[in-house]
């Protein structure tokens, strides 16, 4: 009898440990119920709770059925009605730019030259003589009133030297494409009226402004920005580490938890990795190499594309810079600007590093992302793609090439990019932002053709993964998201919207931030919707932005950012 009672006992013990394991296997890690979820999936279903378990979606669907897989130790977060989407994937940014943005004087809110002037003034107050005075963020075109001595439509330095005197001054412009620097800065770097000419030659795809006298005016547009540029003091390895930190918290902060970093170089690659390893990196990161370090390109071609296991740090695609932006005047376009005869705008590469780069990225499994904004470079690039996709057909099978902003473009290039499968990688609130002076530099007939045109390039079979191109905007996804549906500025203005047949429908909105961006990265099998096997990163909004008033959705905050299951970030909203 003993021995049939171990024996059964053992048997219930057995089954005992095989029930508790089987219960802890199914059991989640985190439910969020509660909530109002958009999947993103092929019909976007609507559902209101989601499992994960290590990281992973294990179950979607009512509360009341995803309130079974809670077990002893799972943690249960209410939504309490908000609404969940997947993760925001932030398509075109400069991740150190935003951290710097924090460190430096940040002018994108200035709204007059006196108002730029008076920031600049304090910061000399709290410097020694000497001192770089450095910052970004200006534009002009975004001024309330402009000041009474302008050139090619730029502001001149004498308010600003006179401010500074003594410590050297470098703004850049809000585009990138151009900065701003009192005499002396200039006199540091030797411009003046004696050595402008000389100096133009060596910067050519670039134009150091000067005034009817020749003198410079301290605006120095596209590659010649680079003649002051250059001596301001690189930063320390500690204030590179202090903006990565702060970057990576505003971006949680502001719901993204994938960022595509448009042209880096090794050593913003190794802190991401240092980061990673060591715990602190928070959100994923999508690199792409800048063009611009010949010997950095001809490194990766040598090892190919890293591709993280756990698609936190990858890196795979080549940035070109091949023109410049339009506030400058720098996009290069294929008839004059408008406003100023006779200029075209700046090939800024020349289009054989294209054709060079594209041949090396199809045969070593690296993507191409091409920055173009003018008619005439996206034109240029177009073409050089197609070529590169004839010569390496086997190559090109899904080659995800991009075009970086992709802002305005001729008519008959439009359906090119649905046809060779490029991807015009736009931001949406550059049209909120640039439209209402941007017809100045094309006029009415280019920019209803040719300008963000999202529902023509849908049309055509292209997608559009979305962003800000941080810090030239705010890395925050509401102002773009609006923009995309909306087409007015943050304003409001107009009533209707910009050319309003191009506006997304919110579906594309949303998609455009989410699984859209994922595929721009080959990553929509990971993440970018809300499905079962993918990745737990997920984006809460205290307001349903799918439903509410338009007029609302400037007024939605972030609750919450998950990423890979865990709350990365609180906002503590009720």
């Amino acid at each position: 009898m003993k021995l049939i009672y171990r024996g059964l006992l053992l048997s219930l013990l057995i089954f005992t440990f095989a029930c508790s394991s089987l219960s802890e296997k199914d059991t989640a890690d985190t439910i969020f119920i509660n909530g109002i979820v958009y999947t993103v999936d092929d019909v976007n279903t609507q559902i209101q709770a989601v499992a994960v378990k290590n990281g992973m979606i294990t179950a979607v669907g009512e509360t009341s059925t995803i309130q079974k897989l809670k077990g002893e130790n799972t943690k249960v977060v209410d939504l309490q009605g908000k609404t969940m989407t997947p993760g925001f994937i932030e398509s075109h940014g400069h991740l150190m730019g935003v951290g710097y943005n924090k460190l430096e004087l940040d002018l994108m809110y200035v709204k007059t030259y006196d108002e730029l002037v008076a920031k600049v003034a304090e910061a000399v107050e709290k410097a020694a003589p000497g001192d770089w005075i450095t910052g970004r963020g200006w534009h002009q075109d975004k001024w309330i009133e402009r000041p009474d001595n302008m050139v090619k439509g730029f502001q001149t330095h004498d308010l600003l030297s006179a401010a500074s005197p003594n410590n050297p001054v470098y703004l850049r412009h809000a585009s990138g494409h151009a900065a701003f620097a009192n005499q002396k800065a200039m006199q540091l770097a030797g411009v003046n009226r004696l050595s402008i000419e000389q100096l133009s030659s060596q910067v050519e795809g670039g134009e150091i402004i000067k005034d009817d006298l020749g003198n410079p005016t301290g605006v120095f547009t596209e590659r010649a920005a680079g003649l002051v540029g250059r001596l301001v003091p690189r930063d320390t390895e500690e204030k590179d580490d202090q903006a990565l930190e702060m970057a990576i918290q505003e971006c949680l902060e502001k719901g993204i938890t994938s960022f595509h970093d448009a042209g880096s170089g090794q050593a913003f690659i190794d802190r991401l990795q240092r980061f990673k390893a060591e715990g602190k990196l928070g959100i994923r990161l999508y690199v792409m190499l800048t063009g611009r370090q010949p010997e950095l390109l001809d490194a990766w071609y040598e090892k190919g594309p890293m591709i993280d296991p756990d698609h936190f740090v990858t890196v795979r695609s080549i940035k070109l810079n091949c023109d410049g932006a339009l506030g400058p005047r720098g996009a290069w376009l294929l008839e004059e600007y408008t406003d100023r005869t006779g200029h075209f705008g700046h090939e800024t590469l020349p289009m054989e590093v294209v054709d060079e780069v594209s041949a090396k990225g199809l045969e070593l499994g690296f993507q191409v992302c091409s920055h173009a904004i003018g008619d005439r470079a996206n034109r240029e690039i177009l073409d050089r793609y197609e070529t590169a996709f004839i010569n390496n057909p086997e190559g090109a099978k899904d080659h995800r090439f991009r075009i970086e902003h992709a802002q305005h473009l001729s008519k008959e290039d439009i359906p090119r990019f649905g046809e060779l499968g490029v991807i015009p990688a736009m931001q949406a609130v550059h049209m909120s932002s640039d439209r209402p002076w941007a017809i100045d530099r094309l006029g009415k007939q280019r920019i209803e053709d040719g300008a963000y045109v999202w529902q023509d390039l849908l049309k055509s079979g292209a997608i559009i993964p979305n962003g800000t191109d941080a810090p030239v905007e705010p890395v925050d996804p509401i102002p773009s998201f609006y923009a995309s549906v909306s087409r007015r500025t943050l304003a409001g203005l107009p009533e209707g919207g910009y050319e309003p047949a191009q506006k997304m429908t919110r579906d594309q909105a949303l998609r455009s931030f989410t699984i859209y961006g994922a595929y721009a990265e080959f990553e929509e099998d990971f993440k970018g919707s809300i499905e079962v096997g993918k990745a737990a990163d997920f984006t809460v909004f205290d307001k349903d932005i799918m439903t509410i008033a338009e007029d609302d959705i400037l007024k939605t905050k972030v609750a919450m950012t998950i990423v890979a299951g865990k709350v990365a970030y609180d906002a503590g909203l009720k």
